[in-house]
């Protein structure tokens, strides 16, 4: 496979270039609730501004069935002019057809054009190749920015790249060096905290990093299953118990492997979850019956500041115990301190991404504290489980098949 093309590779001075970008962003009654997606990929639209280049923003928001107004990113133009320091932006109320060539046609060198929701055309999710191609008549180029919609096949995706030549956007860039840092080349030690509810969604992100990590670390209602395959009573704690015999076989793989399992040998109960309810600390094998583990204990914690103060390179998915809800946000908020002072120091490469993940560490007030934080969520997991995301694919593939043919 090819090597991943970047902005430098493309000529775009005075060229129009098609953007991919993920501007799904959390909404209410038409006003952005948070921007920290859309502020990541500000240097990519600057570069191209900056080489008069007309920008043709395309993306998607929520998951509408055909029009749905409620979710036109018309609104989104305001926040995305006043990100680029009040430059004004265009606003396409299509992304292909004749109105989305008069728009693109209308602008000027360093014009912003947003183009409507992809979604609003069923051809998008179905990588329709017509629609593929209609979407590339609008440029003379193709920049993908949006890694966390790169594990899907969509047209606008792994369409384009087979009629223009395509680069990798200053994101997408990030997050490819980012996570190939951590699984191709890390320092060692390396360790990977894995939290989450159940096994289940996470069989093969658990098989994938036992094989490639020295320490993974499992927290969340997820370390109760595999404290119930070894016999543990977990009282009324979320335990995904027909997963007992695959939870050993993780173990068991883990163990052949050289892969050290960590698991909680305390933990914080309460009787229901609910801010502040009265909670004590328990050895994992004195559960209370009817009790319900909701955080990691301080014996625990004392483990696990070993470990990440004894390793190089840490990848995390997934809070330790249920951070919603305070007090139960303790041993998540703690780690994450532990894991941004030493990033900060030096002493560690930091990659942390998923949705739960990065809405913990924003909680502990130290989303930017690590190295690295990806904004992707099912893309950023897929890359962890060992599969090849279509996007990249189709980037890395499609980037100098197009260049041959335009040449």
């Amino acid at each position: 496979m090819s090597s991943l093309p970047t902005l430098e590779s493309l000529d775009v001075t005075g060229k129009t270039v098609l953007v991919r970008l993920d501007l799904n962003v959390p909404m209410q009654a038409g006003r952005v609730l948070d921007s920290t997606r859309i502020t990541r990929i500000i240097p990519t639209l600057q570069f191209l501004i900056e080489r008069h280049a007309k920008v043709v923003v395309l993306s998607h928001l929520g998951r509408p069935k055909n029009f749905d107004p409620g979710l036109s990113l018309a609104p989104l133009v305001d926040t995305l002019s006043s990100l680029l320091w009040d430059r004004p932006v265009k606003f396409s109320p299509d992304c292909v057809g004749n109105t989305a060539k008069l728009a693109v046609s209308n602008a000027s060198e360093g014009d912003v054009i947003l183009m409507e929701n992809l979604r609003f055309h069923k051809e998008e999710e179905g990588n329709d190749e017509a629609f593929a191609k209609a979407l590339s008549e609008l440029g003379d180029v193709y920049v993908n920015d949006a890694f966390s919609c790169s594990h899907r096949a969509h047209a606008s995706v792994v369409g384009i790249n087979k009629y223009l030549p395509s680069a990798a956007g200053r994101l997408l860039q990030q997050e490819m060096e980012a996570l190939t840092k951590v699984l191709t080349d890390p320092e060692r030690p390396l360790a990977a905290i894995v939290g989450g509810s159940k096994i289940s969604t996470k069989l093969e992100l658990l098989g994938n990093l036992t094989g490639r990590v020295d320490k993974l670390i499992i927290g969340g209602a997820m370390a109760n299953t595999f404290l119930h395959a070894q016999g543990v009573d977990v009282g009324a704690s979320l335990c995904e118990k027909d997963m007992k015999t695959t939870a050993k076989k993780i173990l068991d793989e883990a163990a052949a492997k050289g892969c050290e399992i960590i698991l909680p040998v305390d933990a914080v109960v309460a009787d229901k979850l609910k801010a502040h309810a009265p909670s004590q600390v328990v050895d994992v094998k004195d559960i209370p019956k009817g009790a319900t583990i909701l955080d990691v204990g301080p014996r625990s914690m004392v483990r696990l500041y070993e470990v990440i103060g004894a390793c190089k390179t840490l990848v995390w998915n997934g809070p330790l115990g249920a951070y919603e809800t305070q007090p139960f946000d303790a041993a998540t908020v703690q780690l994450a301190r532990i894991v941004a002072q030493r990033s900060r120091e030096g002493a560690l490469h930091s990659v942390a991404g998923g949705g739960d993940t990065v809405a913990a560490l924003t909680h502990a007030g130290l989303a930017n504290e690590l190295s690295y934080l990806s904004t992707a969520g099912g893309a950023f997991l897929e890359w962890l489980e060992g599969k090849e995301l279509p996007g990249i694919a189709a980037l890395m593939n499609g980037a100098n098949h197009a260049h041959r043919a335009s040449a």
